[in-house]
């Protein structure tokens, strides 16, 4: 059997690769290095089945020759992080929007057997209900949210189509080792971690009484990889959750340290939790991996985040001032 990854050497794409490795897969990454890092796979360095090319999945017809032979395809690259696709609408466009069309074309031209969409779950933007089940409105507050989206819609559309063998998978609140170490947007663990190893306070949002379904990072990868397997997966899409949610006090209590508090943002939800029931019965999946542990293992893993930017409340106050330009109205 032969995989595809698409940001392979990003943060979830470096951890599928480990995995469909050990289950003695061929892997091919495609990764522009945007976001990825080749030491994500440093460890992986020649591999007999591992093949790694630099490519950008945003020009068409770029990566084509990849996908021959090819009987899965894990679409996990993507421009992320909220600010910048304020600031960049149209690369993120390029990149989420385009970038999966050509992933969909190149994968039907191959033949591929299988395709898996890294979602999101900020197309809930502020949602009515929690936990948040699949079927609940639709309703993204900012362009990256927006195109991870339609990415969806056109992963759905190629299988009512042309019949492409696709399934959805809508992520909460990533965390775990290889996170991304830059950005004050979503790399909540990235930027504690930094600060922590410099000896400053954590800069916490708002109260932090918000609460976020923080998912670990091998539980995201097992229910790719099941996804992939199970055909009663194909055309459908799934929310994937811890089942749970956390307050990022609680995470500061867990990671240990003086804290201060910067504005809250608007558009941002007061919580994030996933509705699992459909991929628990669909897909057999449950999530393994318990919040303590994972902030366990990001603590043992504190060294990836020592040459991050250290940020401060007036570094994210000038970071962030786009965001409460353009969605505090």
């Amino acid at each position: 059997m032969k995989a595809l990854v698409t940001g392979g050497c990003g943060f979830i794409g470096s951890h599928l690769v480990d995995a469909l490795l050990d289950q003695g897969m061929e892997v091919v990454v495609i990764d522009n290095f945007s976001t990825g890092r080749p030491e994500n796979l440093e460890h992986q360095k020649g591999h007999p089945k591992l093949s790694l090319h630099v490519a950008d999945i945003g020009e068409y017809g770029a990566i084509d020759a990849f996908f021959e032979g090819v009987d899965w395809v894990f679409h996990i690259a993507a421009l992320a992080d909220i600010v910048p696709s304020i600031q960049q609408p149209l690369n993120y466009h390029k990149s989420n929007v385009d970038g999966t069309i050509n992933v969909l074309e190149a994968s039907r031209k191959a033949g591929v057997k299988r395709i898996v969409y890294a979602a999101s779950s900020s197309c809930y933007g502020i949602p009515d209900h929690y936990p948040t089940p699949e079927g609940s409105e639709i309703r993204p507050e900012y362009p990256y949210a927006t195109t991870k989206w339609i990415g969806e819609q056109y992963v759905l559309n190629w299988h009512k189509v042309y019949g492409l063998a696709t399934t959805s998978l809508r992520f909460f609140n990533v965390f775990g080792p290889r996170s991304r170490t830059s950005g004050t947007y979503g790399a909540v663990f990235g930027v504690f971690l930094a600060q922590k190893l410099a000896g400053k306070p954590f800069t916490v949002v708002g109260d932090g009484k918000q609460t976020r379904d923080f998912t670990y990072v091998t539980d995201i990868v097992d229910a790719v990889i099941t996804a992939a397997k199970t055909e009663a997966a194909i055309g459908q899409v799934f929310n994937v959750g811890s089942g749970n949610t956390y307050s990022i006090n609680r995470l500061v209590e867990l990671l240990g340290g003086p804290v201060t508090y910067i504005p809250k943002r608007p558009g941002e939800p007061d919580s994030t939790f996933a509705d699992i029931t459909r991929i628990r019965e669909v897909l057999g999946w449950e999530p393994k991996v318990s919040f303590e542990e994972g902030v366990e293992q990001m603590l043992a893993h504190i060294d990836y985040w020592r040459e991050a930017p250290v940020w401060d409340p007036g570094s994210i106050a000038e970071a962030t001032k786009d965001w409460f330009k353009y969605l505090g109205k």
